[in-house]
């Protein structure tokens, strides 16, 4: 059965999927009520560690087009086990806010009743306190013998269009064998002072230029890794093992290791809204690039330069003639290749990686699809590192822009 084409999509009763994982991971039950209501096709996770805008998040998640099913919004107000007694506090009177709001203000959606946790020393950040919602919501869908229930992931400072439920369930319901998907995203600038707004424009327009170069090269599973913006479907959620539990960039490494899974469509059609503000809570980021680039120490006027994807393109247009490849013929190949990347190639040890890889495909098909779970995203990353360490200067961002749009007739910026 092809869930997209059947009319109760959401609700088709299907043998428990999640049983393994929560006993697992030892998930127990975090929220009351503990059951969700039997229509529930949306679950959304927000993380909340000190917040003071997340009643402007639920205004704005108030505020849309209600959907056809019933919604729930996690808010999984966390802090470390250590945390600062003011830190405590305000949580606590963030809970009781939260508590507040939803009595009355009577939303359409389920606020399910969740005190302040405290996250292990070791791990409290973003990606557990992620993953702890997350993984509630898996846990909710598996009750409700859904594996079709959608988990959308946002932040306690983000605004959304009024339409977002609505284009979340649509893109769903016409795309049945998605497993996940991203949303657009563009981040508040209205009362940012100069400054700050020239560099959350740039930062947005680098995500846009890397993602596009990225989808130049050939890469087929070039993406937005924000972590305000996407969702997965509670099946697929539980499949590829969860919410990691990284204090910073947990959105990245979750989304890149999910396409292993399947296909990750991408709604254009609604929009959320980061908060632009600078941070110190992760070492890396919006918050903390944000940070750098008001105190000077870093240029978001520059970024890579795009021969560097462009040279890689040429490994990648080449990949079939990898497969089965000899060891003298891969050594041939490399001294065709461009310079960087060859040096790369050496340098990461990739012959024998690549043989590992070539032992367990039997077919080219297989090989095909494999290859690009060998050379991902991380390892994409490390090249384009690496070669910028060796060979290569970071550029005039609008200049890189640039050339990527001039180089094909494909659009790659939107």
């Amino acid at each position: 059965m092809n869930p997209g084409k059947h009319p109760d999509f959401f609700y088709i009763y299907q043998k428990v999927f999640a049983d393994k994982y929560i006993e697992k991971h030892k998930i127990v039950a975090i929220a009351s009520p503990a059951m969700p209501q039997k229509s529930t096709f949306c679950i959304v996770v927000i993380p909340c560690f000190r917040e003071p805008d997340i009643l402007n998040t639920l205004d704005s998640l108030a505020e849309c087009n209600h959907p056809n099913g019933k919604v729930e919004v996690i808010v999984l107000i966390n802090h470390p086990e250590d945390a600062l007694p003011q830190d405590v506090v305000f949580n606590k009177k963030t809970y009781e806010d939260v508590r507040y709001w939803h009595k009355i203000n009577q939303p359409f959606f389920t606020i399910p009743d969740i005190e302040p946790i405290p996250l292990q020393k070791k791990w409290a950040g973003a990606g557990l306190a992620r993953k702890k919602g997350m993984d509630e919501a898996a846990r909710r869908f598996n009750q409700l013998q859904n594996p079709n229930g959608l988990i959308v992931s946002l932040d306690a400072d983000t605004l959304v269009d009024k339409n977002y439920f609505g284009e979340i369930e649509k893109h769903f319901r016409n795309h049945g064998t998605h497993i996940g998907a991203t949303l657009a995203f563009r981040h508040q600038t209205k009362g940012v002072e100069p400054k700050l707004k020239e560099g959350i424009t740039l930062y947005e327009k680098y995500l846009h230029y890397y993602r596009g170069a990225l989808a130049y090269t050939g890469y087929p599973y070039a993406l937005f890794t924000i972590g305000s913006a996407f969702v997965v479907t509670a099946d697929a959620y539980v499949k590829r093992g969860g919410m990691n539990r990284r204090k910073a960039g947990e959105d990245f490494y979750f989304l890149q290791n999910l396409t292993r899974q399947g296909t990750i469509g991408e709604i254009k059609t609604t929009c959320v809204y980061p908060s632009a503000r600078v941070s110190d809570r992760v070492p890396f980021g919006t918050g903390p690039i944000l940070q750098k680039w008001l105190e000077g120490t870093e240029n978001l006027n520059l970024t890579y330069s795009f021969e560097a994807f462009a040279r890689l393109k040429t490994l990648f247009d080449q990949k079939e003639g990898l497969y089965k490849i000899s060891e003298s013929n891969y050594n041939r190949l490399l001294e065709s290749l461009p310079e960087p990347v060859s040096g790369f190639l050496i340098h990461d040890g990739f012959y024998s990686q690549l043989s590992g890889l070539n032992k367990n495909c039997s077919t080219l098909p297989i090989f095909q699809k494999r290859f690009f779970e060998l050379f991902n995203a991380f390892k994409i990353l490390k090249y384009i590192n690496y070669s910028h360490s060796r060979f290569y200067q970071k550029e005039d961002l609008y200049k890189q822009i640039e050339r990527l749009q001039n180089i094909s007739s494909n659009n790659y910026m939107p």
